[in-house]
């Protein structure tokens, strides 16, 4: 069973590397990485072009992150898809095959796990820790949605239930993610382990701008598949991520 990782990156030289030697030293041995960059000026193209991990290299203009992600699921030639980006990295080296043990049961569509944010210089210090939980019906209408860099899906689903919607600049991933479990039902798989580190600084949370801009696409994604959500729907949203910012992982992290 091979698991295809989409890399997506625009002027990521800083961080980069770290995405790639995290999965180069995954012990799974069937990994396709796939890095889709968005015409790079910096030396992020160099520094892919002598990683002889990476399986398959794109580097040309996109319209956006979610673009870049949809291009990487055309390139994907893996049983298993998911999304780990340039300013990501695994927890350790047994992720991908803790992810292959769970899709080992032919019944599991996908998986997701928590996710730790860092601090972009120090990336042992903890900024955010976004546990999750067994998805439920009904939790996306509370504004939930899973840590999307640990989300893991088939990829025959991609074709059956339709790539990132491009409507959405900041929050095609709630979108997609709310369309898969909530809409379309498939059967997902919480893993109640950290699988990822993300860097701080991302689209969706860098600016109070795009922190509101992104609240307000989540709604519209719930408008567009007929979710029926209340007029709190948004602070119900920004009131469930508080405590992310406050609760820390009791295991010891390397």
């Amino acid at each position: 069973m091979k698991i295809s990782v989409i890399t997506v990156c625009y002027n990521s030289a800083d961080t980069i590397q770290d995405t790639i030697s995290s999965i180069a030293s995954q012990d799974y041995p069937e990994v396709e990485h796939i890095v889709v960059d968005g015409g790079s000026k910096d030396d992020t193209v160099a520094m892919v072009n002598t990683a002889s991990s990476v399986t398959r290299f794109v580097s040309e203009p996109d319209n956006g992150i979610y673009d870049a992600m949809n291009k990487g699921i055309a390139m994907a030639t893996g049983d298993i898809v998911g999304t780990l980006n340039a300013d990501d990295f695994y927890i350790d080296n047994t992720v991908l095959s803790q992810v292959a043990e769970v899709f080992s049961d032919l019944s599991v569509d996908a998986c997701y796990a928590d996710l730790i944010y860092v601090d972009a210089k120090n990336t042992y210090k903890i900024v955010r820790y976004w546990q999750s939980k067994k998805y439920q019906f009904g939790l996306f209408k509370k504004g939930w949605m899973p840590a999307h860099p640990t989300f893991f899906v088939r990829r025959y689903l991609y074709d059956e239930l339709g790539n990132f919607d491009l409507e959405f600049k900041i929050q095609s991933d709630f979108e997609l993610t709310m369309r898969f479990l909530e809409i379309y039902r498939i059967n997902s798989i919480y893993l109640p382990k950290i699988l990822v580190k993300m860097r701080t600084g991302g689209v969706s949370n860098n600016s109070l701008k795009n922190i509101l801009k992104g609240n307000i696409e989540a709604y519209r994604a719930c408008k567009k598949n007929h979710l029926l959500i209340t007029p709190l729907f948004n602070l119900q949203k920004i009131l469930s991520r508080l405590p992310q910012f406050f609760n820390r992982p009791k295991s010891h992290l390397k």
